[in-house]
């Protein structure tokens, strides 16, 4: 479901997540999209977290990143803590945070493509289009540049092995390159 003609994740606004995050049926929904926009996660990495990877910090271990490149641990802030609690209550310190219904012999996480199908519900609840699971990390990278969180920093918390690869998550918006002009004449 990428729109936006160069075949990147849709980018949402603060309005948009609010929306989309009303539209989900469910405290798990909500703390699995959480998590991605929160921390800047991939979705394949939020899937495989255990309960014992969320404490005051989220651990993202080397084995479940892409590339496997090496284990990051994201602070909670105060808006997904309150998600977390609300969702963690009845959980096993070895289970799998967003645990497989699928088969009940099997304890799997949940698949990519249920994530899938619970977003496009949520989206299409909420009237929302062009939104993928990649959105949340594109839209959690962009927001902390356009606050002026450092590309280093965002770098450390995306996981990405070099700014030249993160820069392509970041969207700049005509109103900024107007201000960034504008400061010239100043």
């Amino acid at each position: 479901m990428k729109v936006n003609g160069n075949g990147q994740a849709k980018i949402l606004s603060q309005v948009e997540l609010d929306r989309l995050f009303a539209g989900f049926d469910n405290d798990r929904d909500r703390c699995l999209f959480g998590i991605c926009f929160h921390t800047g996660c991939r979705i394949s990495e939020a899937l495989q977290l255990t309960v014992n990877d969320v404490g005051a910090a989220i651990t993202f271990r080397k084995s479940t990143t892409k590339g496997k490149k090496g284990t990051r641990s994201i602070p909670v802030n105060p808006a997904l803590r309150k998600i977390l609690d609300l969702y963690l209550q009845e959980f096993q310190p070895d289970d799998y945070l967003f645990p497989s219904f699928h088969n009940a012999r099997e304890k799997g996480h949940l698949h990519r493509s249920s994530a899938d199908l619970i977003l496009r519900n949520a989206c299409e609840r909420a009237g929302l289009k062009g939104v993928s699971t990649h959105s949340f990390r594109r839209s959690a990278l962009t927001t902390m540049s356009n606050r002026g969180v450092p590309l280093r920093v965002i770098q450390k918390i995306s996981g990405h092995s070099s700014l030249e690869v993160l820069q392509r998550y970041l969207e700049v918006s005509d109103e900024q390159i107007g201000d960034a002009v504008n400061l010239l004449g100043q």
